[in-house]
């Protein structure tokens, strides 16, 4: 369920096409961390939602949700705030929090901005843990005004039960392509084989 049900701007949606998926999840598979963010959303039977949208004399727009949500499964807390300034740009912050019912956590950030000529960016972080272990991701993407997309993403996951981690990084650009690398490391920090999948 969109947080936002009519945003200022529904084009500040729109983030820069990624050309390739997250390696966050490459990472998870690796390690066996699928679980980490595998945390189910409680019922709606306890949810709260409050939403604010001010109008300014200078045509300015700020709108602002926010979403409690609490079951069986666990705790869910959601917040976006989108503004536009009437001149055709605009940003949309957003955050998450969830707790699952066997402890697991997951902490989500990001923000988008869009200007008028066209131009676009977004930077996020994600952070997750639960008895298998624990990741951290952070990344970001730019669109220029004539539509040149470039993007970079850094992960660590490390898992509980090893002490092992991997570090992941992609990036991709028009000029360069996509590129991407990972390291593994025991755990006492030394650099060694990654485990190939299943």
């Amino acid at each position: 369920m969109p947080l936002l049900t009519h945003p200022a701007d529904n084009n500040l949606l729109q983030r820069p096409a990624l050309a390739t998926g997250v390696f966050v999840f490459s990472a998870l598979t690796a390690l066996g961390l699928s679980a980490v963010l595998a945390l189910a959303a409680p019922t709606e039977a306890q949810a709260r939602t409050r939403r604010s949208v001010e109008h300014n004399a200078d045509g300015s727009t700020t709108a602002r949700t926010g979403v409690a949500r609490r079951g069986p499964n666990g705790t869910v807390l959601r917040g976006r705030t989108t503004t536009t300034d009437g001149q055709g740009n605009g940003s949309v912050t957003s955050r998450r929090a969830a707790v699952g019912a066997q402890g697991g956590t997951a902490v989500r950030q990001g923000r988008t901005t869009r200007s008028a000529d066209g131009s676009a960016s977004h930077s996020g972080t994600v952070s997750a843990q639960n008895a298998q272990g624990h990741l951290q991701s952070s990344g970001s993407a730019t669109r220029n005004a004539d539509g040149t997309v470039t993007q970079a993403r850094s992960t660590t996951a490390t898992s509980a039960a090893t002490g092992n981690s991997v570090q992941a990084q992609s990036s991709y650009s028009k000029d360069s392509g996509l590129s991407r690398s990972a390291t593994c490391y025991d755990a006492s920090g030394t650099a060694m084989a990654c485990p190939t999948r299943p």
